[in-house]
């Protein structure tokens, strides 16, 4: 493992969960830039910036003032925003999704449909790489607790026309749970205004390319064993899960670094949510 070369580079969960505090880096806050204000964790996209302070816009469309200088994080990295010294270059600027990115765009009410993921980390996953899209369509992502939740959330939710809902579901493989309370959904009253698909991964760890970490491929972990707990044993790691986590999500920076089946079935779910439907 450790002697895995590729253009990402090794990877601290290879060597120690705790390394040397990295020195702040200057950025400029140009428009669409996503960051984090390390004080209150919220995170949004520039959309303004003058010689005082810059504005974020966060997914759901609000907007909040903070002074420019040190305090934030990009990909968990500190970094210290600066005001632009030159115009933005012109032409077209890619969101990390791959999609065209829309600059300067007014905040979208949100639309009556609902994306829902099966747990946190797949939530802040599908916000890493689509938040640009999901706010420019004005599309919300909650999270669903767990398959279990899926038939009460429909329910609750009360889909139809206009106001459609996505879902997708961990581990969505022939004989699985997660396939059976699926299955039930898809044959109920209100199948055409939702759409479940979901990956074959256990976790929505695996959906990360494992080159991103220097790996070849993520640890096989025996049926029966927690598998995030196995594969931080298998790596060595000495850290806190959610420490892992955090430093994984800090590693995807583009939808390159996740794994096809994963990208597809998100792209499928928000073509869903913002098709119209019928005339």
């Amino acid at each position: 493992m450790s002697s895995y070369n590729d253009r990402y580079g090794r990877d601290v969960l290879t060597n120690s969960p705790h390394p040397k505090r990295p020195v702040s880096t200057q950025e400029a806050a140009v428009p669409g830039l996503v960051v984090e204000d390390v004080q209150t964790g919220y995170v949004g996209a520039v959309v303004e910036v003058d010689k005082h302070g810059v504005i974020l816009e966060d997914r759901h469309g609000k907007r909040r003032a903070f002074p420019l200088g040190p305090g934030f994080w990009i990909d968990g990295k500190p970094v210290e925003l600066v005001r632009p010294t030159a115009p933005a270059k012109s032409g077209r600027m890619v969101s990390a999704s791959g999609s065209v990115a829309v600059l300067d765009h007014k905040a979208r009410t949100a639309r009556a449909s609902r994306i829902y993921v099966e747990g946190k980390h797949d939530a802040e996953l599908v916000e890493k790489v689509w938040g640009h899209d999901l706010r420019v369509e004005g599309v919300v992502v909650e999270e669903l607790g767990g398959a279990d939740d899926l038939a009460a959330v429909v329910a609750e939710f009360q889909p139809g026309p206009g106001r459609r809902l996505g879902v997708m579901l961990d581990h969505l493989v022939a004989g699985s749970k997660e396939t059976r309370l699926a299955d039930t959904v898809r044959g109920g009253p209100h199948a055409d205004a939702v759409l479940i698909v979901g990956h074959p991964y256990i976790d929505v760890w695996q959906a990360v390319r494992p080159a991103v970490l220097g790996l070849k491929a993520w640890p096989d972990v025996p049926k029966g064993e927690p598998w995030k707990e196995g594969v931080l044993r298998r790596l060595g790691w000495r850290g806190e899960t959610w420490e892992a986590w955090a430093h994984i999500l800090g590693k995807v920076t583009t939808y390159t670094d996740l794994e096809p089946s994963f990208l597809g079935r998100v792209e499928e779910l928000i073509d869903f949510v913002t098709d119209p439907g019928p005339a």
